[in-house]
């Protein structure tokens, strides 16, 4: 899923190309894309794009009239951005937009249908699909702390909760918790004071490099390459490979769709974390220690 970094290069990118220019037609390619009915979708075509805002991991499109398109990239959703009038890529296209300026396309990976676009009168309404996270580039150490000790879960799961963070899912969630060195299992009640700075500063610094690395590879193109897993990310994607700081194999815990990825030596202070579907068919043959493991 496109997480911050990706969501503000993505916006970059659509205002340098959207602002002051007018949405001729929209084509909705899959029934399941659009979410919203009134205002019909019909609505927004004829208007300029005032503005851009990010809602999370979500992407407003602010039209004349105080029209908004809220898209939802979720898991497989990408944009396209091509000259007007051309022809949108196989089954992945899920909905056209054709600009004055060139064509946007919602694209989406594989049977799943997750993205979503709602059409939307008003501030108020699209407020309304904000989830309310910590916005954490500007957030001072105390309201993040706040946020982050409120309830008692693991650091994995408080990072990525959209309620309580802004922007930050499964990929990044790793990249932080391996740069503050700290476990993904850790509750929140359990941190100490140095702890909760040491992860502050993590979420900033690697937010803020992943922004910077990502605004240097689209340079002034539109960006095309956005993915979840990339060569030069420290953990996350990368089980069985050596971490760059310690060089012990970076492990994994896997659920569901999703798993997380952690270095031993720099975050667990050796200890394995317990695979659910591994340590259920291993079960007392499950190595409690990377040194067990090596």
């Amino acid at each position: 899923m496109p997480e911050l970094p990706d969501v503000v290069v993505y916006l970059e990118a659509l205002e340098r190309r959207l602002i002051g220019e007018t949405l001729t037609a929209i084509r909705v390619v899959s029934p399941f894309v659009l979410r919203t009915f009134d205002p019909p979708m019909e609505a927004a075509v004829g208007r300029k794009a005032l503005a851009l805002r990010r809602l999370g991991k979500r992407i407003a499109i602010g039209l004349e009239g105080d029209l908004w398109l809220v898209i939802h990239l979720m898991i497989a959703g990408r944009f396209l951005w091509k000259s007007r009038g051309a022809k949108p890529p196989g089954k992945i296209a899920q909905a056209i937009f054709e600009w004055t300026s060139g064509t946007l396309i919602l694209t989406e990976a594989g049977t799943k249908r997750r993205a979503s676009l709602h059409v939307l009168q008003g501030a108020s309404a699209v407020d309304a699909h904000d989830p309310g996270g910590l916005e954490v580039l500007d957030a001072p150490l105390d309201e993040f702390a706040a946020r982050l000790t409120d309830g008692n879960h693991t650091l994995k799961r408080v990072l990525a909760d959209p309620r309580r963070f802004s922007g930050i899912g499964n990929a990044y969630s790793d990249e932080i918790l391996h740069r503050a060195k700290l476990s993904p299992v850790m509750l929140t009640s359990r941190l100490k004071k140095e702890e909760i700075a040491r992860l502050h500063a993590a979420v900033q610094s690697v937010l803020s490099e992943w922004i910077e690395r990502l605004r240097d590879q689209a340079r002034d193109a539109f960006p095309e390459k956005v993915t979840a897993f990339r060569p030069e990310m420290a953990v996350h994607g990368r089980f069985g490979q050596p971490c760059p700081v310690c060089g012990t194999e970076v492990q994994r815990i896997r659920y569901a769709e999703n798993e997380t990825n952690y270095c031993p030596r720099c975050q667990t202070g050796g200890k394995l974390l317990a695979d659910r579907s591994l340590s259920r068919l291993l079960k007392n043959d499950w190595p409690k220690t990377i040194d067990d493991w090596e």
